[in-house]
């Protein structure tokens, strides 16, 4: 699906079915240098089950044009201009890292929009490691390996991908790699410099899912604990053996989670 956002062509992923405004509507938001490819799985779910499920580019990603915004309320605006466009009044948001920061963000700030959030792969603050902005800034192949490295659980770099002939790690690194240069700096400053995390999680208003994956290095568990204690309306689901990548580690699980939370009352 193509469609003018804020007056730039933007690319969102529907499982190849048309955008019905009398079915409800599912946006999912991808993480740093990643495109609506992560979420194949499960938005197309979603699509074939009664659902509008738009799983969009962002600014600068995949096959959406401009460059990448540098801060997260840009990002946020940027979602709640997409329903603007679809248009969809009202939707269920889903998130993974630096897009489950734009989607909380957004939540936090129209919450007569948003029905449902959930956040995968997320804390707040986000912060992250000086190597690992310095190797980005440069557009060294560095931070494309140590993303890599970090986001699947050893046992996930070994081999074993639910999804038969597929390489886990290694699709995960070609992603990036063909991400566009600067992107993914823009992308983890974005991250890092957002300070208004568990504000936002306090003005959301609607029931919030929260993914967590036990072996997660780039958003170690641990660092979820202030953003749980801020959502008023929260549900946690824990996935064992599973890194960042929850959506290629285990998709499965995480459709299940999904499923449950948003078709649930």
């Amino acid at each position: 699906m193509r469609i003018k956002v804020a007056g730039r062509e933007a690319y969102g992923y529907t499982g190849a079915r048309a955008f019905d405004p009398s079915r409800p509507t599912l946006a999912f938001v991808h993480g740093a240098a990643n495109d609506h490819s992560v979420w194949a799985l499960q938005s197309r779910y979603f699509a074939h089950h009664g659902w509008n499920a738009v799983a969009v580019d962002l600014p600068g990603h995949g096959r959406t044009a401009g460059d990448p915004f540098a801060s997260v309320p840009a990002l946020a605006a940027w979602l709640v201009a997409l329903l603007d466009a679809l248009p969809a009044e009202r939707a269920a948001l889903v998130g993974h890292s630096m897009g489950a920061l734009a989607a909380l963000h957004a939540a936090a700030g129209h919450p007569e929009r948003v029905t449902k959030l959930a956040l995968l792969g997320a804390s707040a603050p986000m912060p992250v490691g000086g190597a690992l902005l310095e190797a980005a800034q440069r557009d060294d192949h560095l931070a494309f390996e140590l993303i890599t490295g970090w986001s699947y659980s050893p046992s996930d770099q070994l081999g074993g991908n639910p999804m038969p002939g597929l390489w886990m790690t290694g699709n995960g690194l070609r992603l990036m790699e063909r991400s566009r240069p600067g992107a993914l700096y823009a992308d983890l400053k974005a991250c890092h410099d957002y300070a208004d995390g568990l504000g936002a999680a306090a003005r959301v208003r609607c029931p919030v899912l929260v993914a967590i994956g036990e072996r997660d290095q780039m958003v170690p568990p641990q660092n979820t604990a202030g953003l749980l204690g801020a959502l008023a309306d929260r549900r946690v689901v824990r996935l064992s053996d599973c890194g960042h990548s929850l959506m290629a580690e285990a998709p499965d699980a995480v459709l299940d989670a999904l499923r449950d939370f948003v078709l649930g009352s």
